[in-house]
């Protein structure tokens, strides 16, 4: 018994030591005062955080990633909602083809997906970067809204939108005061899950983005391509202050503990 607590000990320092230290190093190789990647940095400065600002395009691809991330969700979540209340609510012809529709970009791969549209939006219907940019975005996302929702609407009572409906609601109105804010905790994951994945898309994005429009992880994708200073550690810990921030700011003011529950 104590050899098998041993080895689960072993085993579970493993996987944290796999999982942090990559953090641990960029963390440190961004106070770096090389101007080169190092590890452990021979001196420690704070220049290449204000080496970010003076990028150009840093600023520029973090505020089109940052419309791109907030409007997609925005859009998956009006159209991810209804779908997986649908796929909740009723029994009906095709539901399981439609379901396996909405949930067919996570089971294609990414790269595959891109390319795809590509072809079909950039190339053959001409639709600009930025609006095609926008639509990929929100069919990578959407599945993650409707599993999420749907899972939120599995441990719902209907019988209280009945009881509602019974009471003079009709089926609109009812959703709206009385499903929604029930489900509300898997909203708010929702959003959260796809605004994360919007905002850190790669495989889709390099394929979408074009001339003057690019977003944040493609252009640090980019930049390491020609610089090896620890510019991109810099930036890197600096995203994770940012998300650290809006995930602890998110569970003081929405109490997102509490909601699971």
């Amino acid at each position: 018994m104590n050899e098998t607590n041993k080895f689960l000990t072993f085993f579970t320092m493993l996987v944290y030591t796999f999982l942090i230290g990559p953090l641990v190093i960029i963390t440190v190789t961004a106070f770096s005062g090389e101007s080169y990647l190092s590890f452990p940095p021979e001196s420690f400065s704070l220049q290449w955080f204000f080496n970010i600002f003076q990028v150009d395009m840093f600023v520029r691809t973090f505020r089109v990633s940052l419309e791109i991330a907030v409007i997609g969700t925005v859009l998956a979540l009006l159209i991810g909602i209804p779908v997986a209340y649908a796929l909740s609510r009723f029994d009906f012809f095709g539901k399981s083809i439609l379901s396996n529709f909405f949930l067919s970009p996570v089971v294609i791969p990414m790269v595959v997906l891109g390319y795809a549209l590509l072809k079909f939006l950039v190339i053959n219907m001409g639709i600009p970067y930025y609006r095609g940019l926008l639509i990929g975005h929100t069919i990578v996302i959407l599945p993650y809204v409707v599993r999420v929702i749907s899972s939120s609407l599995m441990n719902f009572n209907y019988t209280v939108e009945e009881a509602a409906m019974s009471l003079g609601c009709n089926r609109l109105h009812a959703f709206f005061v009385v499903v929604l804010p029930n489900i509300r905790s898997g909203i708010i994951a929702a959003f959260i899950l796809a605004f994360i994945n919007s905002f850190n898309n790669v495989p889709v994005s390099v394929f979408l983005t074009g001339p003057g429009i690019s977003t944040l992880p493609i252009q640090m994708l980019s930049y390491v391509e020609y610089y090896f200073d620890p510019t991109i550690s810099a930036l890197s810990v600096v995203l994770m202050i940012i998300t650290v921030i809006i995930m602890f700011a998110i569970e003081k003011t929405l109490g997102l503990t509490h909601f699971a529950k």
